[in-house]
C-alpha cells in the first residue's frame, strides 16, 4: 500500500520525491505556481507527480501567487531600487498573471517609487557641477542617467523630472 503522502513512483525512482524538492526549493525562497511547476518538470518529474506536488503545496498554503507577488514587489522596490514597470516585466516572467501583478505593484507609492529614482540617479551621477555648465557634457550625463532609470524600470516621467533634478543640484552645488 502506497503512503498517501508519498507518490506511487518513489519505490521506482531514486533521489528525492517532488514534494522534498519543491520544500527544499521553498526554503531558498518563495516562488511562484508557475517557477514550481517548471522546476519539477527540470527535475524530470511526470505530470501526475507534479500536479500531485502542486495540490498538496497549495492545500499546506505554501504556494500562492497573489502572496508571492505583494512579497516580490515589497522586497525587490526596497532592496533593489527597482521601478514598476522593471518589477511587472519580472512578475510577468515568474508566470505572475496581470491582475495580481497590478494589485501587487499597486503598493508602490509614486513619492517612494520617485525617491528611489532620485536616490539611485544621485549614486550613478559621475560628472562634477562644474562639467555641467558645458551642453554636451550635460546632455551627455543625462542621456546616461536617463538609460540607467530606463532599465532598473522607472517610467518616462518620474526618468525626466528626477534627472533635471539631480543635474540641477550638482549645478547649484558648483556655484555654491
Amino acid at each position: 500500500m502506497v503512503d498517501s503522502n508519498n507518490t506511487a513512483s518513489r519505490s521506482a525512482r531514486p533521489g528525492p520525491t517532488p514534494w522534498d524538492v519543491a520544500l527544499r526549493l521553498l526554503g531558498v525562497r518563495a516562488r511562484s505556481r508557475a517557477e514550481m511547476r517548471q522546476r519539477l518538470q527540470q527535475r524530470g518529474f511526470t505530470s501526475d507527480e507534479i500536479e500531485t506536488t502542486m495540490g498538496r503545496l497549495e492545500k499546506a498554503d505554501l504556494l500562492n501567487d497573489a502572496d508571492f507577488a505583494t512579497e516580490w514587489v515589497r522586497s525587490r522596490h526596497a532592496t533593489s531600487s527597482r521601478g514598476q514597470l522593471a518589477l511587472k516585466r519580472e512578475l510577468r516572467t515568474k508566470g505572475i498573471a496581470d491582475d495580481l501583478a497590478a494589485e501587487a505593484l499597486s503598493q508602490i507609492e509614486p513619492e517612494d517609487e520617485r525617491a528611489s529614482a532620485l536616490a539611485l540617479a544621485r549614486k550613478k551621477l559621475n560628472v562634477s557641477g562644474e562639467d555641467l555648465h558645458d551642453h554636451a557634457l550635460r546632455s551627455k550625463a543625462y542621456r546616461r542617467l536617463a538609460g540607467a532609470l530606463g532599465r532598473r524600470g522607472f517610467p518616462p516621467d518620474v526618468i525626466g523630472s528626477v534627472v533635471k533634478e539631480v543635474l540641477d543640484e550638482a549645478r547649484a552645488t558648483d556655484r555654491a
